[in-house]
């Protein structure tokens, strides 16, 4: 048995990030945005995270619903609000705080 617990959900961090990444192919920047949107998820969220990669080449229609209008971009649907970041990622502070991810050990 894991001897690990769930965070308790509260009203700044949820029990479960959904988020979703609207990529265009595998492009290095493609690439590189989820490398890095996965490390910081395993490092601030773990186990506390859903994460969607939609590919506009495959499913441009999805483009529509998220007012998409440049890629990479992420979408952090729940908790709301929806927030979007656009680009490769690779700054984490700007992703952290685009998202409203407060580090682990801080409140």
């Amino acid at each position: 048995m894991d001897s690990r617990e769930a965070a308790p959900a509260t009203v700044d961090q949820p029990a479960t990030w959904e988020l979703c990444l609207y990529v265009a192919g595998q492009t290095t920047k493609s690439a590189t945005a989820l490398a890095n949107l996965k490390r910081y998820c395993e490092a601030h969220l773990p186990d506390r995270y859903t994460l969607e990669v939609i590919d506009l080449l495959q499913h441009p229609q999805l483009a529509e619903g998220d007012q998409i209008l440049a890629i990479p971009t992420l979408v952090r649907k729940v908790p709301e609000p929806i927030r979007k970041i656009i680009g490769d990622l690779s700054n984490e502070e700007k992703v952290l705080v685009g998202l409203d991810i407060r580090p682990r050990g801080t409140h």
